[in-house]
C-alpha cells in the first residue's frame, strides 16, 4: 500500500496466493485420496470406495475454510497505515 496499492489489491493479492495454495493441497490430496482407495476397497463392505460427491464438497469446504481463514489477516494488513510499518523495518 505504501507503493500505491489499494485495499481491494492487497486482499486480492492475499486471497489469490492462498486460493494457489489450497488448490495444489486439494490436488495433491485427491490423488493421495484415490490412490488410497484402490488399497482399502477390499475392507470396504457396502460402501462405495469412491464418491464424486464426497470428493467434490470436501474440497470446495476445504478451499472455502482456507479462503476464510486469510480475510482475517488480509483485512488487518489493510488497517495498517504504511508509514508505520515501514518506520517499523
Amino acid at each position: 500500500m505504501a507503493m500505491g496499492a489499494g485495499a481491494g489489491d492487497v486482499l486480492g493479492l492475499v486471497l489469490g496466493q492462498a486460493l494457489r495454495l489450497a488448490l495444489a493441497g486439494v490436488a495433491a490430496g485427491a490423488i493421495g485420496a484415490l490412490a488410497l482407495t484402490r488399497l482399502i476397497r477390499g475392507l470396504l463392505f457396502g460402501v462405495s470406495s469412491f464418491d464424486p460427491t464426497t470428493f467434490a464438497a470436501m474440497a470446495c469446504i476445504l478451499i472455502a475454510v482456507t479462503l476464510l481463514a486469510c480475510v482475517v489477516p488480509a483485512k488487518r494488513a489493510i488497517r495498517v497505515d504504511p508509514l508505520v510499518a515501514l518506520r517499523y523495518e
